[in-house]
């Protein structure tokens, strides 16, 4: 009896230890997101200023620069409860005769920036597969060629993503336009769309996936 009570109280003691750590960890996490949320601020006022000695102006239209940089900066410094973070940005600039054009080719470019990521997410992932004997090399080879070349198709499937830095300055020169885009995608999502098109891969090869491998793909 005395053992059992003994054990009671100290199964209450680790409960209360854990939840006192846990509690600890996610006050230190919140005071870190706090923290960098105001160096984002100021940071954010700092590039601004740099940015205007060089010539940039918010696209017409759109948030004055200091708005979208501070913006920009949020979603920079954004992380989860593990301090990784949420976002990923495509960032790219092109130069053309008017603004428009400008926008639309930057933005093309930013999405091309972002598949390219989710291009090596998913290249990390067979040579993670490679690593742990779940892939053999010829053809893991054959899959990395696809996967490298499937930059459009990952554009694609990005779906709509979020412009949260749309800026030009004007080439006084020849008075052409150089329009900046930069664009956030959750990085849950591109490592999603990385596991799903190597799950497509896998799937063309075979008619069925190993237990091993569908296990690999169905866990978080």
């Amino acid at each position: 009896m005395k053992t059992m009570k003994f054990l009671a109280v100290l199964a209450l003691l680790s409960f209360s230890m854990n939840t006192m750590a846990q509690n600890a960890f996610q006050k230190k996490v919140k005071e870190n997101k706090a923290a960098l949320k105001e160096k984002a601020s100021k940071d954010a006022r700092n590039e601004a200023k740099r940015l205007k000695k060089e010539g940039w102006t918010a696209l017409p239209g759109g948030l004055p620069l200091e708005k979208q940089i501070d913006r920009y900066y949020f979603f920079l410094e954004d992380y989860d409860d593990d301090m990784n973070h949420k976002y990923i940005t495509g960032d790219n600039t092109s130069t053309a005769e008017n603004v428009a054009a400008g926008q639309i080719q930057a933005t093309e470019l930013a999405r091309m920036d972002l598949a390219g990521q989710i291009s090596s997410e998913s290249t990390g992932i067979v040579e993670n597969m490679i690593a742990n004997k779940m892939l053999a090399d010829d053809q893991a080879a054959s899959i990395t060629t696809t996967l490298i070349e499937n930059k459009s198709i990952f554009s694609q499937k990005l779906g709509r993503v979020e412009p949260v830095l749309k800026i030009m300055r004007v080439n006084k020169k020849n008075n052409t336009k150089e329009v900046r885009v930069v664009l956030v995608a959750k990085t849950s999502s591109i490592k999603e769309i990385a596991k799903e098109a190597v799950r497509a891969e896998l799937e063309k090869g075979t008619k069925e996936l190993s237990e091993e491998l569908k296990a690999y793909f169905d866990k978080d």
